[in-house]
């Protein structure tokens, strides 16, 4: 039988690609279905974060790239001041998820940001992302303009917040435990293992 792993994410969290790698390198040879979900950790009219601010640097040199060194996967911190909002992302992930190419499309966003240092705000940036998972570019940019999906990640925003009370991304949550932050991808293994 098939496990689903539901992530919730920000496409601005670099601990999200990392948590990916994880589930990946924890989930080969599994019979495993990831579902990400959205949880935007800085919804508007909070203030986004800045390169130049103290936090963000230190944040990086203290946790994200010694974590990214162990695990072996490339990331840089964007030089996009401030950090964009993530809105607009989720908003073409809805439209991906209805097209069978949500998983694809949330890897492409976070490697847009995180290893291109695209500015996954702008809508022209989204297009080219959802465009190379397999959506139609003008159909990208038509859905954002008209706010097509917009009623729909608020609806996700909402569930993410509200129902499963999520706090931080990354959060996994599988048969109904709850695990915080990037998984050790052997313990997730034997977890997964055990379930099964």
């Amino acid at each position: 039988m098939t496990q689903e792993i539901i992530v919730y994410t920000d496409y601005v969290c670099p601990f999200c690609l990392l948590a990916e790698d994880a589930i990946a390198k924890a989930t080969e040879g599994l019979d495993v279905e990831i579902r990400w979900r959205p949880f935007e950790l800085r919804p508007a009219p909070v203030p986004t974060l800045k390169v130049e601010d103290p936090y963000l640097p230190r944040v990086w040199r203290d946790s994200v790239y010694p974590m990214a060194e162990k695990l072996g996967v490339p990331i840089k911190l964007p030089n996009i001041s401030p950090q964009p909002r993530t809105d607009k992302a989720f908003e073409v992930f809805a439209m991906a998820e209805e097209q069978g190419v949500g998983h694809a499309y949330s890897m492409a966003a976070l490697k847009a940001f995180f290893q291109q240092e695209r500015d996954i705000g702008n809508p022209e940036v989204l297009a080219d992302i959802g465009e190379a998972v397999g959506l139609e570019r003008q159909a990208v940019l038509e859905a954002l303009a008209e706010g097509r999906y917009r009623e729909q990640h608020q609806a996700a925003q909402r569930h993410a917040v509200e129902e499963a009370r999520i706090q931080s991304v990354p959060t996994l949550i599988i048969d109904g435990e709850v695990i915080q932050g990037v998984p050790d991808p052997a313990a997730l293994k034997r977890f997964l293992i055990e379930r099964g």
